[in-house]
Protein backbone atom coordinates (compact mmCIF):
# COMPACT_ATOMS: atom_id res chain seq x y z
CA UNK A 1 0.00 0.00 0.00
CA UNK A 2 1.06 3.61 -0.51
CA UNK A 3 2.37 5.34 2.27
CA UNK A 4 0.06 8.28 3.53
CA UNK A 5 -0.72 9.18 7.53
CA UNK A 6 -2.26 6.86 10.09
CA UNK A 7 -5.73 8.42 11.20
CA UNK A 8 -6.48 7.58 14.98
CA UNK A 9 -9.73 8.54 15.85
CA UNK A 10 -12.87 7.84 18.24
CA UNK A 11 -16.42 8.92 17.62
CA UNK A 12 -19.06 10.00 19.98
CA UNK A 13 -22.16 11.90 20.50
CA UNK A 14 -21.57 15.90 20.95
CA UNK A 15 -24.20 17.60 23.37
CA UNK A 16 -25.36 21.32 24.02
CA UNK A 17 -22.31 21.79 25.75
CA UNK A 18 -20.10 20.13 24.05
CA UNK A 19 -18.28 23.60 22.58
CA UNK A 20 -18.36 25.39 25.73
CA UNK A 21 -16.46 22.58 27.70
CA UNK A 22 -13.74 22.71 24.52
CA UNK A 23 -13.51 26.47 25.58
CA UNK A 24 -12.94 25.24 29.08
CA UNK A 25 -10.44 23.19 28.01
CA UNK A 26 -8.43 26.01 26.34
CA UNK A 27 -9.93 24.54 22.95
CA UNK A 28 -9.54 27.10 19.77
CA UNK A 29 -11.86 27.08 17.05
CA UNK A 30 -10.25 26.92 13.80
CA UNK A 31 -13.03 26.97 11.21
CA UNK A 32 -16.75 26.77 10.93
CA UNK A 33 -17.16 25.06 7.27
CA UNK A 34 -19.99 23.27 5.11
CA UNK A 35 -18.92 21.22 2.34
CA UNK A 36 -20.53 18.42 0.45
CA UNK A 37 -19.23 14.48 0.47
CA UNK A 38 -19.83 11.91 -1.93
CA UNK A 39 -19.51 8.46 -1.46
CA UNK A 40 -18.44 5.80 -4.29
CA UNK A 41 -18.25 1.90 -4.70
CA UNK A 42 -19.76 -0.24 -6.88
CA UNK A 43 -23.38 -1.96 -6.86
CA UNK A 44 -22.01 -4.53 -5.08
CA UNK A 45 -20.04 -2.21 -2.22
CA UNK A 46 -16.81 -3.76 -3.04
CA UNK A 47 -14.95 -1.05 -1.30
CA UNK A 48 -16.96 -0.66 1.66
CA UNK A 49 -16.92 -4.36 2.45
CA UNK A 50 -13.63 -4.64 2.42
CA UNK A 51 -13.16 -1.53 4.86
CA UNK A 52 -12.25 0.99 2.23
CA UNK A 53 -13.75 4.28 1.79
CA UNK A 54 -13.51 6.54 -1.51
CA UNK A 55 -14.81 10.06 -1.00
CA UNK A 56 -14.94 13.23 -3.12
CA UNK A 57 -15.09 16.49 -0.98
CA UNK A 58 -15.79 19.34 -2.74
CA UNK A 59 -13.44 22.02 -2.39
CA UNK A 60 -10.45 19.17 -1.31
CA UNK A 61 -10.76 16.38 -3.98
CA UNK A 62 -10.15 13.03 -3.27
CA UNK A 63 -9.67 10.80 -0.12
CA UNK A 64 -9.40 6.97 0.14
CA UNK A 65 -9.56 5.73 4.18
CA UNK A 66 -7.57 2.35 4.07
CA UNK A 67 -8.10 0.12 6.81
CA UNK A 68 -5.60 -1.21 8.40
CA UNK A 69 -5.39 -3.73 12.05
CA UNK A 70 -5.78 -1.66 14.94
CA UNK A 71 -2.91 -1.86 17.71
CA UNK A 72 -4.89 -1.82 20.28
CA UNK A 73 -8.57 -2.77 21.15
CA UNK A 74 -10.89 -0.12 22.35
CA UNK A 75 -13.52 1.94 20.56
CA UNK A 76 -11.42 4.09 18.10
CA UNK A 77 -10.69 3.21 14.64
CA UNK A 78 -7.44 3.39 12.80
CA UNK A 79 -7.24 4.33 8.89
CA UNK A 80 -4.74 4.87 6.11
CA UNK A 81 -5.64 8.08 4.58
CA UNK A 82 -4.38 8.37 0.58
CA UNK A 83 -5.29 12.04 -0.96
CA UNK A 84 -3.00 11.85 -3.92
CA UNK A 85 -4.54 10.02 -6.89
CA UNK A 86 -2.05 8.32 -8.46
CA UNK A 87 -1.42 6.45 -4.85
CA UNK A 88 -5.66 6.33 -4.77
CA UNK A 89 -5.83 4.86 -8.35
CA UNK A 90 -3.20 2.03 -7.17
CA UNK A 91 -5.08 0.92 -4.03
CA UNK A 92 -8.09 1.26 -6.11
CA UNK A 93 -6.78 -0.92 -8.43
CA UNK A 94 -5.59 -3.85 -6.08
CA UNK A 95 -8.84 -3.70 -4.29
CA UNK A 96 -10.76 -4.59 -7.02
CA UNK A 97 -8.08 -6.58 -8.71
CA UNK A 98 -8.14 -4.64 -12.10
CA UNK A 99 -5.16 -3.39 -14.05
CA UNK A 100 -4.05 0.33 -13.55
CA UNK A 101 -4.80 2.63 -16.21
CA UNK A 102 -1.93 3.80 -17.64
CA UNK A 103 -3.13 7.76 -16.83
CA UNK A 104 -5.96 10.07 -15.45
CA UNK A 105 -6.85 10.56 -12.08
CA UNK A 106 -9.88 9.19 -9.91
CA UNK A 107 -12.63 10.59 -11.70
CA UNK A 108 -10.94 8.54 -15.20
CA UNK A 109 -11.48 6.06 -13.56
CA UNK A 110 -14.61 5.54 -11.88
CA UNK A 111 -16.57 4.27 -14.78
CA UNK A 112 -13.90 1.18 -16.04
CA UNK A 113 -13.97 -0.06 -12.12
CA UNK A 114 -17.68 0.27 -12.06
CA UNK A 115 -17.59 2.67 -9.02
CA UNK A 116 -20.83 5.11 -8.85
CA UNK A 117 -22.08 7.52 -6.11
CA UNK A 118 -23.94 5.59 -3.57
CA UNK A 119 -24.20 8.77 -1.28
CA UNK A 120 -23.64 11.91 -0.83
CA UNK A 121 -24.85 14.87 1.98
CA UNK A 122 -23.76 18.20 3.33
CA UNK A 123 -22.25 18.32 6.47
CA UNK A 124 -22.00 21.69 8.80
CA UNK A 125 -18.83 21.64 10.65
CA UNK A 126 -16.68 23.16 13.93
CA UNK A 127 -13.18 22.26 13.78
CA UNK A 128 -11.68 22.65 16.94
CA UNK A 129 -7.91 22.01 18.02
CA UNK A 130 -6.98 21.21 21.48
CA UNK A 131 -3.59 21.15 23.04
CA UNK A 132 -3.93 18.72 26.46
CA UNK A 133 -2.20 20.26 29.73
CA UNK A 134 1.23 18.93 30.29
CA UNK A 135 1.83 18.27 26.42
CA UNK A 136 5.23 18.86 24.95
CA UNK A 137 5.07 22.01 22.81
CA UNK A 138 6.24 20.04 19.66
CA UNK A 139 3.23 17.98 20.06
CA UNK A 140 0.58 18.43 17.38
CA UNK A 141 -2.81 19.32 19.07
CA UNK A 142 -5.55 16.85 18.68
CA UNK A 143 -8.22 17.70 16.59
CA UNK A 144 -11.85 17.59 17.62
CA UNK A 145 -14.92 18.44 14.48
CA UNK A 146 -18.36 18.53 15.60
CA UNK A 147 -20.43 17.66 12.52
CA UNK A 148 -24.38 18.62 11.49
CA UNK A 149 -25.20 16.62 8.24
CA UNK A 150 -28.16 17.85 6.43
CA UNK A 151 -30.40 14.70 6.92
CA UNK A 152 -30.66 15.08 10.86
CA UNK A 153 -27.39 13.57 12.37
CA UNK A 154 -24.82 15.21 14.51
CA UNK A 155 -21.37 13.48 15.21
CA UNK A 156 -17.84 14.50 17.11
CA UNK A 157 -14.72 13.14 16.52
CA UNK A 158 -11.58 13.27 18.63
CA UNK A 159 -8.69 12.51 16.09
CA UNK A 160 -4.85 12.16 15.80
CA UNK A 161 -2.91 11.74 12.79
CA UNK A 162 0.23 9.84 13.49
CA UNK A 163 3.49 9.12 11.08
CA UNK A 164 4.44 5.53 12.69
CA UNK A 165 2.27 2.78 14.05
CA UNK A 166 4.73 3.30 17.00
CA UNK A 167 2.83 6.24 17.64
CA UNK A 168 -0.27 5.14 18.12
CA UNK A 169 -0.40 3.74 21.26
CA UNK A 170 0.44 7.55 22.99
CA UNK A 171 -2.10 8.93 20.85
CA UNK A 172 -5.19 6.93 21.71
CA UNK A 173 -4.17 7.88 24.87
CA UNK A 174 -4.94 11.57 24.55
CA UNK A 175 -7.72 10.59 22.22
CA UNK A 176 -9.38 8.79 25.27
CA UNK A 177 -8.06 11.10 28.30
CA UNK A 178 -9.88 14.30 25.97
CA UNK A 179 -12.60 12.56 25.36
CA UNK A 180 -12.88 11.46 29.05
CA UNK A 181 -12.35 15.46 29.33
CA UNK A 182 -16.06 16.50 27.35
CA UNK A 183 -17.75 13.37 29.25
CA UNK A 184 -17.77 10.67 26.86
CA UNK A 185 -18.29 7.19 28.45
CA UNK A 186 -15.35 4.71 28.10
CA UNK A 187 -16.70 2.23 25.61
CA UNK A 188 -19.42 5.10 24.06
CA UNK A 189 -19.55 4.63 20.11
CA UNK A 190 -21.29 6.58 17.37
CA UNK A 191 -22.03 5.58 14.14
CA UNK A 192 -20.08 7.38 10.76
CA UNK A 193 -22.53 9.91 9.23
CA UNK A 194 -22.12 7.66 6.14
CA UNK A 195 -23.31 4.49 8.17
CA UNK A 196 -26.27 5.93 9.15
CA UNK A 197 -27.10 7.66 5.68
CA UNK A 198 -27.07 4.33 4.54
CA UNK A 199 -29.38 3.02 6.98
CA UNK A 200 -32.34 5.88 6.64
CA UNK A 201 -31.80 5.90 2.80
CA UNK A 202 -30.07 2.73 1.45
CA UNK A 203 -31.28 0.08 3.77
CA UNK A 204 -30.58 -2.45 1.23
CA UNK A 205 -26.93 -1.27 1.38
CA UNK A 206 -26.34 -0.97 4.97
CA UNK A 207 -27.79 -4.56 5.78
CA UNK A 208 -25.03 -5.59 3.08
CA UNK A 209 -22.55 -4.02 5.29
CA UNK A 210 -23.75 -5.63 8.65
CA UNK A 211 -23.17 -8.69 6.86
CA UNK A 212 -19.85 -8.19 7.38
CA UNK A 213 -19.28 -5.81 9.85
CA UNK A 214 -21.37 -6.34 13.31
CA UNK A 215 -20.72 -3.20 15.65
CA UNK A 216 -17.58 -1.88 14.60
CA UNK A 217 -17.45 1.68 13.70
CA UNK A 218 -16.06 2.62 10.26
CA UNK A 219 -15.53 6.17 8.94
Amino acid sequence: MAQGLIEVERKFVPGPGTEERLQELGGTLERRVTFRDSYYDTPELSLMRADYWLRQREGSGWELKCSRAASVSGPHTEYVELTAEPAVVAQLCEVLRAEVPGAGGVAAVLGPLGLKEVASFVTKRSAWKVVLHGADEEEPPLRVDLDAADFGYAVGEVEALVQEEAEVPAALEKIHSLSSMLGVLAQETAPAKLIVYLQRFRPQDYQRLLEVYSSKEKP
